[in-house]
């Protein structure tokens, strides 16, 4: 379906509003996507998301879950803007006379929407990847020092533990990637997040527009909020678990500190080969389940907001911006 007109500033806000709240409501599980992602055979700290969730907030806190956050809730209002309004804009411009989309134009503007999405999306998971996983490190620190004070009973001394180093803020991030490496520093792993956003988007927009037209009346009718809600949440997950190993790829390639005895990779396919030697297949979908339950409420959120059209109704409030 071809829209009448299409609105970019509704579209953005839409975008936007949507985006903070999905964000903050599914922040947890995705802290929990990361740090089961990074963990290497051998150097297991979490058994589960359940698990992770839960000696994330005996050690750091409540507050704990949402380390990395305050990147997301910054950037997701753009990068979701981007991603909804660029689906919105090739959809437009690829149908004709009204009529609609065949599957192939529908995949080729989610594969827009997808690339142009990526301008945000990578500096934002950089950041948060490394706060979200932070913790992590810091567990596995604290298990090891554990175990050698364990070891050492019985002979001459004990393991002196060393201090917890300072946690890094977003901003410090920020400058010591721009000061190293420059602005290729912040996009480490562009090419890995084409290869997750792309087909993501690709699997999404296409299942999504098919599963919401079933509920609709009669056709260029709205479909009811709660079509258009569950029509996100069963595209979002989809989408998600199809990519996961791409977003395993991803995570571990932007991922600046490693564990102890933890791979290095130089590249995409040397990741991806380094994954399969040593964790197995199985390993590429580690967290896919977490993606699929932070992905689900996320895009039905957005397509509820989407489609109820609260940009619509802000800027309809404005001078100069009224609607017929």
């Amino acid at each position: 379906m071809a829209d009448k007109q299409i609105s970019l500033p509704a579209k953005l806000i839409n975008g936007g509003i949507a985006g903070l709240i999905g964000v903050t409501c599914v922040f947890p599980i995705d802290l929990a996507k990361t740090r089961l992602q990074n963990q290497q055979n051998g150097q297991r700290i979490y058994t589960s998301m359940s698990d992770c969730l839960i000696k994330t907030i005996r050690s750091e806190g409540y507050f704990g879950m949402y380390r990395g956050a305050a990147v997301n809730l910054t950037l997701v209002t753009p990068e979701k803007a981007i991603k909804l309004a660029a689906n919105d804009f090739f959809r437009h411009h690829l149908s004709k006379d009204g009529q609609k989309l065949t599957l192939l134009k529908e995949m080729l503007a989610g594969c827009g929407a997808g690339t142009c999405q990526v301008i945000v999306t990578t500096p934002m998971e950089m950041l948060k990847i490394q706060l979200q996983d932070a913790g992590r490190l810091e567990a596995q620190k604290k298990m090891l020092e554990t175990q050698a004070n364990l070891s050492a009973q019985g002979g001459s001394q004990s393991v002196v533990g060393s201090t917890t180093p300072a946690r890094p803020t977003a901003t410090q991030l920020t400058r010591e990637l721009l000061r190293s490496k420059g602005i290729a520093g912040l996009y480490k792993g562009l090419g890995a997040t084409l290869l997750r956003d792309v087909p993501f988007s690709i699997v999404y927009f296409p299942l999504f527009a098919n599963l919401n037209q079933l509920g609709h009346s009669e056709p260029g009718a709205k479909s009811p909020f709660y079509v258009s809600f569950l029509a996100g949440c069963v595209a979002g997950s989809t989408a998600a678990v199809a990519v996961n190993p791409c977003d395993v790829v991803k995570t571990r390639l932007q991922s600046l500190q490693r564990g102890v005895n933890e791979d290095t990779y130089s590249g995409f396919l040397d990741c991806a080969r380094k994954i399969l030697r040593h964790e197995g297949p199985s390993a590429f979908l580690k967290g896919a389940y977490c993606r699929a339950l932070v992905i689900a409420p996320l895009f039905g959120i957005a397509q509820v907001v989407y489609f109820v059209g609260i940009g619509e109704a802000l800027l309809g409030l404005l001078p100069g911006h009224r609607h017929d």
